[in-house]
């Protein structure tokens, strides 16, 4: 199949895991690439059909992959074998439909197709979403054109590859653009005080474990106008709901929001893990957080981002391993009624939010398949 017909429209391929950290940031790329009058196709795993139904893409190619552990060596011949398979596949379908450019996201999904755009010659880039580099962009960063960073401050980025880096941001969806700069909820004493509490796009046990200890310590001055709103797993929220039924507080339990924008907007303060999709959109929409890094994600990466927004002044970092339930309540507390804090982390998380990274990406994008149809041209 030739490429597109339109010289005015441009084909670009976009390689994501099916997980939300990764999925997001592409579909927000995809909208403005679509918004600009582009064409989508999407390379991702089997895991797409969880989070991809809203993806913008005319077509969708599941492409075999998988992750490389040299820690478990007799898993390697048929991860190898697997990625194999997949770059052979990711190769003939961008063969036959050649894009202007590919850009992949990161994670093992995005080898097969970076690896194939690299021998056939198509222009590519790398997204990394964390304020450090994973080690499936470390390898592509050898052969992408171009290596689009989220934070301003990144970290294991190969020497090689330190002149080909452009700091975009890490785009959010529409749906999160909707809240961007959403006006901070009045805080006073007799008004509800509305607590987020989310570990990510599939939950987190934790918070379904420590919940119950935190309102456990809160006073009652708190408690009375407590408002939390949290993200539970199924087999948690009975549970969760039986400790805070007895409390005298208001709360909803949902095992996943559909408009988690919407209710990021809607909070004084977010309780949180610190995925790099979660502190992309607390900064676009403003609002501050309690982030609690996932203890054992690769490289720390959580870890770095919750440092990069508390830096910033626009949160609070609290190690899963130290955290303590009466310190928190106290520290909740303060916060509750000293006045001006959370107002000016609420600016502080403006500050480091980079809503127009979609933009910057997708002019990066653009950039590259130019190349591409300047090369075809000639």
């Amino acid at each position: 199949m030739a490429g597109p017909s339109n010289q005015q429209t441009k084909l670009f391929v976009l390689a994501a895991g099916g997980t939300g950290g990764h999925l997001f940031p592409a579909q927000a790329l995809a909208e403005e690439l679509v918004w600009r009058g582009n064409r989508v196709q999407l390379m991702t795993d089997e895991r797409v059909r969880d989070y991809g139904k809203s993806f913008p893409a005319e077509a969708t190619h599941i492409v075999p992959s998988a992750t490389i552990t040299p820690s478990e060596p007799w898993l390697l011949p048929m991860q190898l074998l697997k990625l194999n398979r997949g770059i052979a596949a990711a190769r003939r379908i961008l063969s036959e439909i050649r894009p202007h450019a590919v850009v992949g996201f990161g994670g093992y999904p995005s080898f097969p197709p970076i690896l194939a755009a690299s021998r056939l010659k198509i222009p590519s880039c790398i997204h990394d979403q964390n304020a450090v580099m994973g080690r499936a962009n470390r390898f592509l960063s050898r052969l992408a054109d171009a290596v689009a960073s989220s934070f301003p401050e990144f970290a294991n980025l190969p020497a090689s590859a330190a002149k080909k880096l452009m700091f975009t941001g890490n785009p959010v969806r529409n749906i999160a653009l909707a809240e961007k700069a959403a006006p901070y909820p009045p805080l006073a004493a007799d008004k509800p005080f509305k607590l987020l509490v989310f570990g990510g796009s599939q939950g987190a046990r934790f918070f379904a474990d420590f919940m119950p200890k935190l309102v456990a310590e809160l006073p009652q001055a708190v408690l009375k106008s407590l408002d939390i709103v949290q993200q539970c797993r199924p087999e948690d929220i009975d549970r969760v709901r039986a400790a805070f039924a007895s409390k005298g507080f208001a709360y909803e339990l949902q095992p996943f929001f559909m408009d988690m924008p919407k209710r990021i907007a809607a909070s004084h303060l977010v309780f949180c893990r610190a995925g790099a999709s979660t502190i992309a959109e607390l900064g676009v929409i403003g609002r501050p957080a309690i982030m609690v890094p996932l203890p054992h994600a690769l490289d720390n990466d959580q870890l770095r981002n919750a440092q990069s927004f508390a830096k910033a002044g626009a949160g609070w970092v609290r190690p899963q391993a130290s955290i303590d339930a009466k310190e928190l309540a106290a520290f909740l507390t303060r916060l509750r009624y000293q006045d001006g804090e959370l107002t000016a982390a609420s600016r502080a998380a403006l500050n480091h939010g980079k809503p127009d990274a979609a933009k910057r990406l997708a002019d990066l994008a653009e950039q590259l398949a130019a190349r591409s149809a300047a090369k075809t041209e000639t």
